[in-house]
């Protein structure tokens, strides 16, 4: 696939067993880029094992296990057409456990789609207090998503089946919490759907008669239909910040035999192009990119929102790892944060927050504990107006203005001037506790740092002076020194101006004669 269509990123939510895997499965399967003899193989092994009912959550497993053993750094098997995008799932399991990789996966969607189930009780169990369908909707919106889809899920399994009723009943239920969170539910499609019955997903259900259509009502336009996958077609396009500088987190790093280094993750903001320099940060290595690859092809450049691999000269697989920055050499180069100030909003903590407090914070891909250095000022959640100054503790339901202190080297920027790199949520207990945007970042200004000799090549020297000056100032101060030594002393010589205006030169001749 080339980039005739615009590419857009979902993330696929809710609770465990609602039926994410089969609805995604059944997408892929009938819409994306999975050839007819891997759908066989895929089938076969699954009826073997007598996993024939779940084919299209086999497919999802499949691939979810080529791609963990690390087989592939392909993602193409990952998307599916709709006549309007090439979108690509951003995977995200519903068990506790994975919820971290959700949120990192989160703050790169354009649109999440919520799945509930509609089956008895189940439904029930996703929306309660302990269930995951809340957390991840709310998530989403924190983080950024500002727009949903619905798919209730299961229709087929509810009393009787493909019941009005039920289904009515969960739009109302889902509609009155996801406005608490934020979403106004006239922008939102809900799409009664069985993912393995195929009801609703690409053609209309002949089982849901009743079923009148979706319709969204918004400013950019109104959107209407029957399907799931029209309801992809309806999602708006999203801009996308290619004039602001490179920032490109990255979800891993592959060694590939006969290539070298590719590090893969999206382009947040700006432009990634074959033979740039980028810097990496916080670990501050610098190199050219030799080429830039998505779903197998070269692409001449990378836009926001694109999920790319990329191949670097002279850097190992040792030096730079998920969670680092990539960005421009040339502008506002990535830099590690010595401190920052957030306000978090306190969701689900069983005891009280005070500063101190050092969980896990999980912002872009990257996953550092963090500590609460200063609690600043307590915040009412909507208004953002000031409660108290310098609260002793946060509790839930508390937001808060507060400083916090890296434990570990980590890039982050204000969600103002980089939003995706400027959202995070702060996990603990297994579970997240708090969501915060960043208001602004103190840079550290870096010690040490490598710069290949290509991107040597590449920038101009007065670049390598200024990155020499941020990495190695004593380098710099050594380097300067004599540069201005050399140059007094070539007045001295050649315009014969007195030595005594020139004092640093007198003692400098004085201590080397």
């Amino acid at each position: 696939m080339g980039k005739e269509k615009l590419h857009i990123n979902i993330v696929v939510i809710g609770h465990v067993d609602s039926g994410k895997s089969t609805t995604t499965g059944h997408l892929i399967y009938k819409c994306g880029g999975i050839d007819k003899r891997t759908i066989e193989k895929f089938e076969k092994e699954a009826a073997e094992m007598g996993k024939g009912s779940f084919k299209y959550a086999w497919v999802l497993d499949k691939l979810k296990a080529e791609r963990e053993r690390g087989i592939t750094i392909d993602i193409s098997l990952w998307k599916f057409e709709t006549s309007k995008y090439y979108v690509t799932i951003i995977d995200a399991p519903g068990h506790r456990d994975f919820i971290k990789n959700m949120i990192t996966g989160t703050s790169q969607a354009d649109c999440a789609v919520l799945i509930v189930a509609a089956g008895v009780g189940e439904f029930e169990a996703g929306i309660s207090k302990n269930g995951q369908t809340r957390e991840h909707a709310l998530l989403a919106y924190t983080l950024g998503v500002k727009q949903l889809i619905v798919g209730v899920n299961k229709m087929d399994s509810t009393e009787p089946s493909y019941s009005q009723k039920r289904y009515e009943e969960i739009v109302k239920e889902v509609s009155t919490y996801i406005k608490k969170i934020g979403y106004n539910p006239d922008t939102v499609a809900f799409v009664p759907i069985s993912g393995w019955n195929g009801d609703n997903m690409l053609e209309a259900s002949p089982n849901m008669t009743w079923f009148k259509g979706w319709k969204i009502t918004r400013k950019e336009g109104n959107a209407s239909g029957t399907t799931l996958l029209e309801a992809l077609d309806a999602i708006q396009s999203p801009t996308r910040p290619t004039d602001k500088p490179l920032r490109l987190p990255l979800q891993d790093v592959y060694k590939i035999g006969g290539i070298g280094t590719v590090p893969v993750g999206r382009v947040e903001t700006g432009i990634l192009k074959p033979g740039m320099v980028v810097t990496f940060a916080p670990v501050n290595v610098t190199t050219e990119v030799k080429s830039v690859e998505m779903h197998h092809e070269a692409l001449s450049e990378a836009m926001p929102g694109d999920n790319v691999g990329f191949n670097v000269k002279n850097v190992s697989v040792k030096d730079i790892r998920r969670g680092n920055v990539a960005g421009d050499s040339k502008n506002d180069p990535p830099q590690e944060a010595a401190t920052f100030t957030a306000q978090v909003i306190i969701l689900n903590h069983p005891g009280q927050i005070s500063a101190g407090y050092a969980p896990v914070l999980d912002c872009h891909t990257a996953h550092i504990a963090c500590k609460f250095a200063e609690l600043k000022e307590k915040i009412d959640r909507r208004s953002g107006k000031k409660l108290e100054d310098n609260p002793k503790s946060l509790k839930s339901g508390d937001a808060a203005i507060v400083d916090m202190i890296p434990g570990k080297p980590m890039c982050v920027e204000s969600f103002s001037e980089y939003p995706p790199l400027g959202r995070f949520a702060v996990r603990d207990m297994r579970q997240t506790v708090a969501v915060g945007v960043i208001k602004g970042v103190e840079k550290k200004t870096p010690t040490s740092g490598k710069i290949t000799k290509s991107a040597q090549k590449l920038l101009k020297p007065y670049v390598i002076f200024k990155i020499l000056r941020l990495t190695s100032p004593a380098l710099v101060c050594s380097f300067s020194l004599v540069l201005t030594m050399l140059s007094s002393l070539a007045l001295v010589l050649v315009c014969k101006i007195p030595c005594v205006q020139y004092p640093l030169v007198v003692s400098y001749l004085n201590d080397t004669i």
